[in-house]
């Protein structure tokens, strides 16, 4: 691809924007939840028990999930600047995450449809940078192999790390370590969308 095939509009304002609310949205609303849940115990409880069926704070929580939802869809629109099986993967993601929010999990049991949605959410959100990958010195360095591989590496490493606590009864930290991997797991896209656009207006300024 020629450097004149990449244009600013690649990088929106609107992506701008939603690179801020993505993190903001994503925190904000698991903390505001847990305030307003008297009890509630953010290190061993996990995000999903904020919007289960028993929740005091049920759909302010997933109208959160829901967001973050739609932001995906729209980043697997508009972020072209990644290549089209990243944004497919995004774009599943999101169904993924409205598919969790739909089967919520309850308080007492297990929802085999929601931890199933929130494995492919968790596992999407990992590995989609070595699927979005571009090759040459005309694209930002942030979507190119090597940061690719990096980034897919470590966000799977967080995710592994999050699902083994996760499935391990004996362990009680399922809660903090949901919250790190969902908050790196914001982050990254929005790493990527305001690298990006900083590359794209250097090369056409």
């Amino acid at each position: 691809m020629a450097q004149t095939d990449i244009h600013p509009h690649q990088v929106s304002r609107l992506l701008l924007f939603l690179a801020v609310l993505g993190p903001v949205q994503s925190v904000l609303g698991w903390s505001l939840s847990a305030a307003l849940w008297p009890g509630y115990d953010p290190i061993t409880q996990t995000i999903s028990e904020l919007a289960s069926p028993e929740s005091p704070v049920r759909y302010l929580q997933s109208s959160f999930f829901l967001l973050g939802a739609l932001i995906d869809i729209i980043v697997a629109l508009k972020l072209k600047v990644i290549a089209k099986p990243a944004r497919v993967l995004f774009f599943l993601g999101g169904l993924a995450t409205i598919g969790l929010t739909i089967f919520p999990t309850p308080l007492v049991g297990v929802s085999e449809p929601h931890r199933v949605f929130a494995t492919i959410s968790f596992v999407i959100f990992s590995i989609w940078p070595v699927f979005g990958m571009r090759f040459g010195r005309q694209w930002p360095p942030i979507v190119r192999p090597l940061a690719s591989i990096v980034g897919t590496l470590v966000l799977g490493a967080i995710a592994f790390a999050f699902l083994s606590v996760w499935t391990n009864p004996e362990i009680h930290t399922a809660g903090l370590w949901e919250r790190v991997v969902t908050t790196s797991q914001a982050i990254y896209p929005a790493l990527v969308i305001f690298l990006s656009w900083r590359f794209i207006n250097r090369q056409n300024s």
